[in-house]
């Protein structure tokens, strides 16, 4: 088999790493790919611009690929999945009206009322001065945040008017997010500890994944502006078997029953990023594909085939599709660039030390091969991922693997996994 993944992040490589295991595939293609896809074992990176959809399928055509896995959010909502299967490409991965879950907060939010799924309570403005408002009728903190897709920076956590005042008028005025900040949700600051719950869906079926919990804040102890995750661990110790079955019977198959009276039927990973606190559960957003950095440390325990799992979801058979997982914790942590989620600089030289180590992988994210040198192209440039007996040894090979990898302005959080050991 031709396998064809969509992206060029830690997520992709993972995800290209992973289907590349399976003894039926031949070749995996990555477009476009970053240095640790272009040096994986049959891997390669393709040059196409993913926003061309025409170019995307007569390469899946010219190459027979037979699966095709989107990685980001971005093609997902502006309905790649929906172009490649009209013109017969097995694709996994919602419809753009499905990834509306993710590609609007207001849309979100008014889903979760209209059936039933426990979230916060919010109001949505789409120009400044109702939104400046509305901040005279709530309490503080409250959490800004814009419509549309921000790369998992567009939340705001405000603990004054004052706060809240300056994230409206970095949204609005001098349009920090572009048009994903045309309009806004404001809703009510939620206590808890967060975990993400990811599995596959197809349609009125589902398959969860294995538990994680991210680390979205860009300093240690959960402090610093959000980020697209500083790392990840799974499983995690707070989504026991009752939480897991709650998830499933509050949150999942209401919202696999909505899409489908909403006649866009589910197909893809779901990822409801979730806020427990003493056993009861509210959504704080919805994903519509795999978490990144929690794809690393997940697939680091899937036992089964990636592909396999991909095509009984397209086929509409994951109903006898059985999942296996290593009993082994894993930790990811993320070595991104100084001044990351804000500007950071580009195009330093990388060292690290390649190893093959069973358990143990170091995912590339923001990086690039030029000259035969790999390069840092992103704010988070590395997942280090380790697997352990318990996770306390998955962290400490974790953190052995980032001392291991070098670049000028590398930084990264020294507390990854400190909450599901204590």
């Amino acid at each position: 088999m031709h396998i064809l993944v969509i992206g060029s992040g830690g997520r992709e490589h993972a995800l290209a790493w992973k289907s590349a295991q399976d003894e039926s595939v031949s070749e995996v293609f990555v477009c476009p790919g970053n240095a640790g896809t272009a040096l994986e074992n049959k891997v390669s990176n393709v040059s196409i611009n993913i926003d061309d959809f025409a170019a995307v399928k007569d390469f899946c055509v010219k190459k027979n690929i037979e699966l095709v896995i989107v990685g980001p959010e971005q093609p997902l909502v502006d309905g790649l999945v929906d172009y490649l299967q009209r013109n017969d490409i097995k694709t996994f991965g919602p419809s753009s009206a499905a990834a509306q879950l993710e590609g609007s907060k207001t849309f979100s939010k008014d889903f979760f009322v209209k059936y039933g799924i426990p979230t916060a309570t919010y109001a949505a403005f789409d120009n400044f001065d109702s939104a400046k408002d509305h901040l005279k009728k709530i309490q503080f903190p409250t959490v800004v945040k814009a419509d549309g897709l921000a790369a998992g920076k567009g939340v705001i956590i405000c603990h004054t008017e004052n706060e809240a005042l300056a994230a409206l008028t970095s949204i609005f005025k001098d349009q920090a997010f572009g048009v994903a900040g045309a309009s806004v949700v404001i809703e009510d600051f939620l206590i808890g500890e967060e975990a993400s719950f990811i599995a596959v869906v197809s349609k009125d079926k589902i398959i969860p994944l294995a538990t994680s919990q991210d680390h979205k804040a860009v300093g240690d102890g959960d402090v610093g502006l959000n980020t697209g995750g500083m790392g990840a661990y799974s499983p995690a110790p707070i989504v026991d078997e009752k939480m897991h079955q709650k998830i499933i019977d509050e949150v999942m198959q209401p919202t696999m029953q909505g899409l489908i009276a909403e006649g866009s039927p589910y197909l893809g990973f779901l990822y409801a990023g979730l806020m427990i606190n003493n056993g009861e559960l509210k959504v704080l957003e919805f994903n519509c594909r795999f978490g990144d950095p929690e794809t690393q440390p997940i697939l680091l325990r899937l036992k089964s085939s990636l592909v396999q799992l991909c095509l009984a979801a397209i086929e509409d058979k994951l109903d006898s599709y059985q999942i296996e997982w290593s009993k082994q914790h894993a930790c990811g942590v993320v070595i991104a660039s100084q001044g990351y989620p804000e500007d950071y600089s580009k195009n330093n030289k990388v060292s690290f030390q390649s190893t093959n180590a069973d358990g143990i992988k170091l995912f590339h994210a923001g990086t690039k091969l030029h000259n035969e040198k790999v390069l840092t192209s992103g704010g988070r440039v590395f997942c280090a991922t380790a697997l352990g007996k318990d996770l306390q040894e998955a962290q400490s090979k974790a953190y052995d693997l980032v001392e291991s990898v070098s670049f000028d302005g590398a930084f990264y959080r020294k507390d990854i996994g400190n909450k599901g050991i204590r």
